[in-house]
């Protein structure tokens, strides 16, 4: 395990299915699992990423629309950036050591109306590997939402005595990656430049995570206190935080959303990044804090 002393600052799973009434058993699965779902608009996505691996060649996604219109999605693949502080940018030619999936990927339906509570299955398949150089491959699903029959974003002029009234469309979308892996890889994560922030009494953290090795990294941040007396309380979770390939680092903030159940200016914090598994999580890397506020300005 690795030591920090820290300084204080006060600056700043899834239910197969046809098209049907089905959306209860995804709902129940949200419930159950959130961290297995991903949504946005009204269309909700199971599970929220694509792995294949070893022989694996076909997989499934749930689609549901939770809305209460019916509404029509149309899908693509895009190919996408993941800057050092997490967000992404869409790019067409691969960065250096970046390799894209989508010419190995098939999906079927390229799109489907859905009513509301309605969900339909969608699969992705993988197809000629067979001589790809070992490595991470990595291309996005792009779910897009129509909700009528124009063309998306297209705003509607209507003439009114005299006066002209603008209706803009709105555009809702969202990606999964689809990633497949070739070969024996590994990775290994490690948590540095650990800081905490204190702005209008809310707690917050920031951290890098670094990468090595080849393949990305998709786990949960956890921060723990302990106390002098070594009780521990989480004060602080983050699920799904990646690291893609081909980068070496990512810059993490989140908020402590508990700290207030616990004294900072007592104990230690316990940071960890545990894998993302519901059956079997294994803890990648951890880092011990030691918070000193006498150095706080």
């Amino acid at each position: 395990m690795n030591r920090t002393f820290l300084s204080g600052s006060k600056s700043s799973k899834y239910f197969s299915a046809t098209i049907g009434n089905l959306l209860l058993p995804v709902l129940l699965l949200a419930m159950l699992f959130p961290d297995a779902a991903i949504a946005q608009g009204n269309l909700l996505i199971t599970p929220r990423r694509v792995v294949f691996e070893g022989s694996k060649k076909i997989q499934e996604l749930n689609l549901a629309n939770i809305g209460k219109d019916s509404a029509r999605y149309v899908f693509s693949l895009v190919e996408i950036r993941m800057k050092e502080d997490g967000s992404f940018e869409r790019i067409a030619e691969p960065d250096s050591g970046q390799l894209f999936a989508s010419p190995y990927l098939r999906f079927f339906p390229r799109s489907v109306i859905l009513a509301p509570n309605e969900s339909q299955l969608m699969k992705v398949q993988l197809s000629r590997t067979e001589q790809l150089p070992p490595g991470e491959y990595r291309s996005h699903i792009y779910f897009r939402a129509e909700r009528d029959d124009k063309p998306l974003g297209e705003f509607e002029a209507r003439v009114d005595s005299g006066s002209i009234s603008v209706s803009i469309i709105p555009i809702f979308g969202i990606t999964i990656p689809i990633i497949v892996r070739v070969g024996e890889l590994s990775a290994e994560v490690a948590i540095s430049d650990v800081k905490i922030m204190k702005h209008d009494s809310i707690y917050s953290t920031s951290m890098v995570l670094n990468r090595k090795g080849t393949k990305s990294v998709y786990g949960d941040v956890k921060v723990e206190h302990v106390s002098d007396a070594g009780i521990k309380t989480t004060i602080g979770r983050a699920n799904g935080v990646s690291v893609y390939t081909p980068n070496a680092k990512r810059n993490f903030e989140m908020k402590l959303k508990d700290a207030d159940k616990v004294d900072l200016k007592k104990g230690k914090l316990l940071i960890s990044y545990n894998s993302d598994s519901d059956v079997n999580p294994v803890k990648m890397t951890e880092v011990e804090v030691l918070i000193d506020f006498s150095a706080s300005k």
